[in-house]
């Protein structure tokens, strides 16, 4: 019954029979039959269908919730079962926004330190599809923001709070100022991530309290993009105080507090509310606890170190 559970959390997400059945590596009609058979089970109609699939029934959507349960819970009993016998190994999926990804990789290293027989695929994704992703079992964890828009059945770790920066050369208008308020970036240029993403619709906030109506002359949804243009020296942009230090600033290059209001947001790991979670992710958890408290040892450093 698992593997039919499995085919209607496949159809739920693809919208698409064919589709459906691709990503699940088995023909239509096996797919359609695993449906069918199901149904016969449960002895209602869980999707609407003529020629095409057309969503699901008030009794499928229901099915689909205790689907993702059970499947969930299956594959974390598989888990536990394999690491008994052979230590922790598989596939770790993590979906991350744009803004956060650089940090990935603290977490992963020293996750492969410990698990060397576990691989990773990362992805990059926008706040509402890492939920989405996590709700339909597509990825095991996600690295979004925790505070500003609801997370539902996720529980979270707080890793770092999330402050910005204005990116411009040292030659531009605002490029030799120890600081700037968000009145002031309200009135040059900037290149921003699309709309759809978090990182945008919190900006685009900030940009309206001043008064403003955001009008970016470059959108993209990768950070590398927006970037690439800051470091030509003719582009401004605002971005996370730690993307800026990762991604490297140059001699022409500033990065400079934005005040007036001070902003931040904490970004952190989500995960899916379930006892036991599964080795793979609980193990997750645990890197991302211990980053969370370096980070917190390191803000307390250099909060120390500037008030000497």
């Amino acid at each position: 019954m698992i593997d039919k559970l499995e085919f209607l959390l496949v159809l739920a997400r693809e919208q698409n029979f064919s589709k459906a059945a691709e990503q699940c590596g088995v023909s239509q009609p096996t797919l359609s039959a695993g449906i069918k058979q199901l149904e016969d089970i449960l002895g209602v109609m869980l999707v609407q269908r003529s020629s095409r699939f057309l969503g699901l029934t008030a009794e499928g959507e229901r099915v689909l919730d205790w689907a993702r349960r059970i499947v969930g819970d299956s594959r974390a009993m598989r888990q536990e079962v394999q690491a008994l016998k052979r230590g922790l190994a598989g596939h770790l999926k993590i979906a991350a926004i744009p803004t956060a990804l650089a940090m990935v990789s603290a977490l992963t290293t020293p996750y492969r330190a410990k698990h060397p027989n576990v691989r990773f695929t990362i992805l990059s994704r926008t706040s509402i599809e890492v939920l989405s992703m996590l709700e339909n079992l597509e990825v095991d964890a996600g690295l979004s923001y925790i505070d500003n828009e609801p997370l539902g059945k996720m529980r979270s770790v707080p890793i770092y709070t999330e402050q910005y920066r204005l990116l411009t050369s040292t030659d531009s208008p605002l490029g030799d100022r120890e600081e700037v308020t968000w009145n002031e970036v309200s009135q040059i240029p900037l290149c921003l991530l699309t709309p759809d993403m978090q990182n945008r619709r919190i900006i685009n906030r900030l940009l309206r309290a001043t008064g403003s109506e955001p009008a970016p002359t470059l959108e993209s949804n990768s950070m590398i993009v927006l970037f690439s243009h800051v470091r030509t020296g003719r582009w401004a942009s605002v971005m996370p105080e730690k993307l800026a230090e990762t991604l490297g600033l140059t001699e022409q290059l500033r990065s400079i507090p934005i005040v007036d209001p001070d902003a931040a947001h904490t970004i952190g790991l989500i995960v899916p509310n379930r006892e036991p979670m599964t080795p793979l992710t609980a193990a997750l958890v645990a890197e991302a606890k211990l980053l969370a408290d370096q980070t917190a040892a390191q803000s307390t450093l250099q909060s120390a170190q500037t008030r000497a």
